[in-house]
């Protein structure tokens, strides 16, 4: 590095391809820094590019979507990540050059979408956007660092204390659902509600999963395809009595299908979509809950299912099983639950749901599905739809023929 005695400024030469480069700095410092970059290039063997991390974020989002979030990110990621994009990061970071972007950039991304009232998750989901994009960055050689990692993300402590469904609640939701012949809606409500299954789960799940004392969760829906759970862990659940009789009552209205049938499929036999499970949220769940009290998602009715187990007396290990969360995240949802639980007054599940069905006289209604389902299955077989021929692996769910 040298200084030019006409114009004071300091100069760095190097070469590269064969020829003489060379960058002016007005301070000293600044010349400095940058020929020990050019050295340590040199020395870790690489080429120093004064056009590296030249292209703009919203530039370089179009190579990360093709080399890396196609080939590799699922489609609920992908869609999660294009929102928070276009909506959050774009406007804010999309013009800046990559190697313009400092962990102070990021850091002052992260505070500005906080004060605008962003929700945490969704700042953590575009820190996490965009230091995938950096570790692409440096992998492909266009900077040498990700700034994001430098930046603490926001906490993943809940706001707010989940709140279970009380079985009067569930209940009156599924006997509405009966009471409008939608049997699907009604067994779905029961099998998110006491069995713990999250609404992926359920859209999954193939009659060859359903046992003669066991759920087995293998996999969750993505989009129009599946793929593993949410954890990536597979599990077994222990349905209970009322609800493995819904299930027995749903196989039969549907004709006996075979164990790779959907339990819970489309009009046309397709596997529900997001937006099947949206427009079923939006159009079918949350008009007929608000009629019995119910403010909140679909999901949170797998919170009802925590809370039978605790209030049976279930450790968390065994609750954690159930659900499929771990222990520790299983103490900080139902932390409260846990508190309230009074050891001396122990109730089974199945106890409370036959009292709340008690209650609302579901048994009556539901008897009566089951009884014409029965008919149906009993026709000649010149005049029953034909079925694909199951012999389900549990016996708790054939639905015998009475002749008398």
């Amino acid at each position: 590095m040298r200084r030019w005695a006409d114009t004071g400024k300091w100069e760095v030469r190097w070469r590269e391809h064969g020829r003489y480069r060379s960058r002016s700095f007005t301070r000293e410092a600044d010349g400095a820094r940058f020929e020990r970059e050019v050295e340590r290039t040199r020395e870790l063997g690489g080429v120093f590019d004064l056009g590296r991390g030249k292209e703009s974020l919203a530039e370089f989002v179009e190579v990360y979507w093709r080399r890396h979030a196609l080939p590799n990110l699922s489609d609920n990621t992908r869609a999660s990540y294009g929102r928070v994009w276009e909506k959050h990061v774009r406007p804010a970071l999309g013009g800046y050059r990559l190697r313009e972007v400092s962990p102070n950039v990021v850091d002052e991304l992260k505070g500005d979408l906080i004060a605008s009232g962003v929700g945490r998750p969704t700042v953590r989901r575009a820190l996490a956007l965009l230091s995938g994009m950096f570790s692409c960055a440096v992998k492909w050689d266009r900077l040498d660092r990700n700034p994001v990692r430098e930046v603490s993300l926001p906490s993943s402590e809940r706001s707010r204390y989940v709140r279970p469904l009380t079985l009067d609640q569930v209940e009156a939701l599924r006997a509405q659902r009966l009471a409008d012949d939608r049997q699907l809606d009604a067994t779905l409500i029961s099998v998110l509600a006491y069995s713990g299954l999250r609404p992926q789960e359920a859209r999954a799940l193939l009659w060859r999963d359903v046992g003669a004392r066991s759920l087995r969760v293998e996999r969750a829906a993505a989009g129009r395809t599946v793929k593993t759970t949410k954890t990536g862990k597979i599990r077994t659940v222990r349905p209970l009595a009322p609800l493995a009789a819904d299930l027995a009552a749903w196989w039969t209205a549907q004709g006996q299908p075979n164990g790779e049938a959907l339990v819970f499929p489309t009009q046309s036999g397709r596997l529900m979509a997001d937006t099947d499970c949206r427009n079923w949220r939006r159009r079918v769940y949350e008009p007929e809950a608000r009629k019995v009290g119910i403010h909140g998602r679909p999901y949170d009715l797998r919170h009802s299912f925590a809370s039978l187990l605790i209030y049976e007396g279930r450790p968390a290990v065994d609750v954690a099983a159930q659900i499929g969360n771990s222990t520790e995240t299983t103490l900080k949802t139902y932390v409260h639950v846990f508190e309230e639980f009074d050891p001396a007054h122990r109730v089974t599940a199945v106890e409370a749901i036959e009292a709340a069905r008690e209650e609302f006289d579901v048994r009556g209604e539901h008897a009566d599905a089951v009884e014409d389902a029965d008919a149906k299955a009993c026709k000649p077989a010149s005049t029953r739809k034909p079925t694909r021929g199951l012999e389900p692996r549990t016996p708790s769910l054939r639905v015998k023929c009475s002749t008398s």
